[in-house]
């Protein structure tokens, strides 16, 4: 009798597959776009820089505290309140300046609610202080 010769199992030769694997790992970490968060975008004075002396009656406070509520020039308003409020007095005087203050123990989201408000007001000059001293 004549024996068939057996052929071993086809294999796949994996020799090259790490370097395949490599291959488009970087093919893909050149042609993705990973989103990145930019934050809330504030223009900073340079360092070093002298402090400005500015009049009292184009300074306008907005005081954030813990529960989240809004005092704008002294008088407590709602969040939704700040963008018209804001585009009145920068109306009325073009030097206005928002100085935005709040408490230790306030929400960064109420912060950023007000901060939001005051940019769609489209303000000129905006001063973003922590906590009141």
């Amino acid at each position: 009798m004549i024996k068939k010769k057996t052929r071993p199992p086809a294999e796949v030769p994996s020799s090259s597959m790490s370097d395949i694997a490599f291959l488009l790992l970087i093919f893909f970490l050149l042609v993705s776009n990973v989103d990145t968060d930019k934050g809330i975008g504030v223009v900073l004075p340079p360092p070093g820089e002298a402090e400005i002396k500015l009049n009292p009656k184009n300074i306008t406070m907005v005081l954030v505290n813990a529960k989240g509520e809004v005092l704008f020039n002294d008088e407590v308003i709602p969040v939704n309140e700040i963008e018209n409020r804001a585009r009145e007095l920068e109306a009325r005087n073009p030097k206005m300046v928002f100085s935005v203050q709040t408490d230790r123990k306030t929400k960064y989201q109420d912060y950023i609610d007000v901060v939001d408000q005051l940019t769609i007001a489209d303000v000129k000059k905006l001063a973003l202080i922590g906590t009141p001293q």
